[in-house]
């Protein structure tokens, strides 16, 4: 079974900088993209950044676009969230997700890392 390992998450001011990790663990699989989604209290879960295991292809949402980097490792078990000029409005728990080749969907999932900006 694979499992997603988020951390990084953390408690820090407005305009700071936090670095998200995500490694897959247990039997190898195939991943035909991996990416970062978030939720906020009482709102939907969102996305926030996807890359392509292949061709390293990225998508941001638009607000985050110019300020988050999504990265990935050369094995594709691994995907990093660099997260610049934070805002309170980035608050939220943020999971990591795989999509397996042959998946329609995101369907592997972690347990999520919480993530607070301080106004």
């Amino acid at each position: 079974q694979v499992q997603l390992v988020e951390s990084g998450g953390g408690l820090v001011q407005t305009g700071g900088s936090l670095r998200l990790s995500c490694v897959a663990s247990g039997r190898p699989f195939s991943t035909y993209a991996m990416g970062w989604f978030r939720q906020a209290p009482g709102k939907e879960r969102e996305i926030v950044a996807t890359i392509r295991t292949s061709g390293g292809n990225t998508y941001y949402a638009d607000s985050v676009k110019g300020r988050f980097t999504i990265s990935r490792n050369r094995a594709g078990n691994a995907v990093y969230l660099q997260m610049n000029d934070l805002k309170p409005e980035d608050t939220a728990n943020y999971y990591c997700a795989a999509q397996n080749v042959g998946s329609a969907d995101y369907n592997v999932w972690g347990q999520g890392t919480q993530v607070t900006v301080s106004s």
